[in-house]
């Protein structure tokens, strides 16, 4: 798992004299809140967003949004209505230590935990926006993950993956100087896998859990 410190040193945080309440959390599941990265009037920061982006346009009541808006095509985020405007304006990175994907053996669905071999933290990129409920006149900031097209590592296991960015895309990418030519598969020797716990397919485990990225055993 990734510290504070190393969040400030990997994406020079702007105020890091804040005490951070950072948590180890390894089943976490769309539309609850996780923390990403921005960049505003040339400050980054750490900040709390619902997973699952709602469009500043959006006129409807909340209870209304029904979308599926946590991920974010590569290959058309800059089109689609629902994602082009923050594309175009509000990028961020979220941070992670490790992220699941699903294959299906036979009938059923394994879990596999992929993390980066050799550092601490991946940098999905991201994109945010943030919603005013009309009704209560409050605001809700929320974010959506950039996927793209599996590499040759990831492609046993899923047909998709995310947009995992270098240190040195970092910059350019919050100051939306780079397009889509960073939306692509990171290299093959960067991630590593191991099955785990088919607990994690179910939104009711413990997200204070550690043991949901352990290896299988029966799958050893």
């Amino acid at each position: 798992m990734y510290t504070w410190e190393e969040l400030i040193r990997l994406y020079r945080l702007t105020v890091p004299n804040i005490p951070s309440n950072l948590q180890p959390r390894y089943n976490i599941c769309p539309t609850t809140t996780i923390d990403a990265v921005v960049e505003k009037d040339g400050k980054r920061t750490l900040e709390s967003m619902r997973w699952g982006l709602v469009p500043a346009w959006w006129s409807k009541p909340f209870k209304e949004f029904k979308l599926a808006t946590f991920n974010a095509r590569a290959e058309t985020v800059a089109e689609k209505p629902m994602f082009r405007s923050a594309f175009k304006k509000n990028r961020c990175i979220i941070p992670a230590s490790g992220y699941y994907e699903w294959k299906t053996i036979g009938k059923e669905k394994q879990p596999y935990y992929f993390t980066d071999k050799h550092e601490p933290v991946l940098s999905i990129a991201g994109i945010w926006d943030e919603w005013t409920n009309r009704e209560e006149g409050k605001s809700l900031t929320s974010c959506a993950m950039l996927i793209t097209g599996p590499n040759m590592f990831v492609q046993d296991y899923h047909d998709r993956m995310p947009v995992l960015l270098r240190p040195d895309q970092i910059d350019r990418w919050l100051s939306g100087e780079s397009g889509r030519d960073v939306l692509i598969p990171a290299r093959e020797e960067m991630l590593q896998t191991w099955p785990v716990s088919k607990r994690v397919n179910s939104s009711r485990s413990d997200e204070n859990d550690a043991t949901l990225i352990d290896q299988a055993a029966n799958l050893l």
